[in-house]
């Protein structure tokens, strides 16, 4: 008997034995976790105040902000009833005709030309009509313009005439309008005196009339498959003339290039005066593709390894004349030479 109560008694004491180690390793397990679990928090608040200490420097709202320059076109009004005595749906169906495509290997002879448009001239006069349409002005810079904010077209820097950087229309009003100017003047509303002031932005107007010439870069190909010469206009660049603060003249710049090919849908939409005849106006785009403007050779690729204007080795400006002209006479015997009679 007193044996089973021996061995009892230390079946309890073994069983009590592991009870408490396994209430230890579990109390520890539990312990650990919650450390693990604190280490985590304690992580993402640091992580947190890291992004917090990564932000962006506070804008200096001191410095007056320039106003970005509104270059004012004027408002397209359409009339409200027929403004002609015939019906006239014809300019709005116009679409370009496609150009004859010439082979790489049939162009056996091309030359490129620059030519100087000006607005002067009475062949030109159509450049600078002034009347308002149902497109607007009818001037051919307002019509670029138009087309240029309104996102039809692209405008390129000039800074080259090989197309290579879009010039948005914000620069292109910078250049014609400058920059806006915020000047202080007397506050009349509130004070009477004028001894409060005020700020208000200035801007200049554009004016159409600062616009006198047009360059345009062509390309004059002969195709020996239908044995013609094709003359091919690939740019077209507004000259914007620049004058002193007393009016007399200081230089004339180009404002931007345009693609003519992407330009002749649009310009078949617009008609060209003809103060001969109202009523048989051509498009634009039938105008220059007839050509019907008078212009001067300013450069080309005939005989000029510099790549120079004719202004840079010809100082005399009636020679430069005769320099374009003789440059156009040679292209003429080019196509003259090819025949027998």
């Amino acid at each position: 008997m007193k044996n089973r109560i021996i061995k009892l008694c230390l079946l309890v004491t073994v069983l009590a034995v592991f009870a408490g180690n396994a209430d230890a390793q579990t109390n520890g397990k539990k312990r650990t976790s919650k450390k693990r679990t604190t280490a985590k928090k304690s992580t993402n608040k640091n992580a947190g105040n890291a992004k917090a200490t990564i932000a962006l420097p506070a804008k200096d709202t001191t410095k007056p902000v320039a106003p970005e320059p509104e270059l004012n076109l004027g408002v397209i009004k359409k009339s409200l009833r027929n403004d002609d005595a015939v019906e006239r749906n014809l300019v709005k169906e116009r679409s370009p005709l496609p150009y004859e495509h010439i082979r790489e290997d049939d162009a056996v002879y091309r030359q490129r030309l620059w030519r100087e448009i000006d607005v002067h001239e009475k062949m030109n006069l159509p450049f600078v009509y002034k009347a308002d349409g149902d497109n607007g002005n009818q001037r051919f810079v307002i019509i670029l313009l138009n087309a240029i904010k309104s996102g039809e077209i692209t405008a390129f820097d000039a800074m080259d005439d090989r197309f290579t950087t879009p010039l948005p229309f914000g620069a292109i009003a910078r250049k014609l309008i400058g920059e806006p100017e915020v000047k202080q003047i007397p506050d009349w509303a509130k004070d009477p005196t004028g001894a409060t002031m005020k700020d208000t932005t200035i801007t200049q107007e554009f004016d159409p009339n600062a616009i006198e010439k047009f360059w345009i870069k062509e390309d004059v190909i002969f195709d020996k498959e239908s044995s013609r010469l094709h003359t091919r206009i690939l740019g077209i660049a507004p000259m914007l003339t620049v004058k002193n603060p007393d009016g007399s003249f200081r230089y004339v710049t180009p404002l931007f290039w345009v693609y003519y090919p992407d330009l002749r849908p649009m310009l078949a939409k617009f008609e060209a005066y003809n103060g001969k005849n109202f009523g048989a106006r051509l498009s634009w785009e039938e105008m220059f593709e007839s050509r019907m403007f008078a212009s001067r050779i300013i450069k080309s690729t005939v005989e000029n390894p510099n790549d120079l204007f004719i202004e840079g080795y010809v100082k005399d400006p009636i020679l430069r004349l005769l320099e374009g002209d003789n440059i156009k006479e040679k292209i003429f015997n080019y196509e003259q030479d090819l025949w027998s009679y």
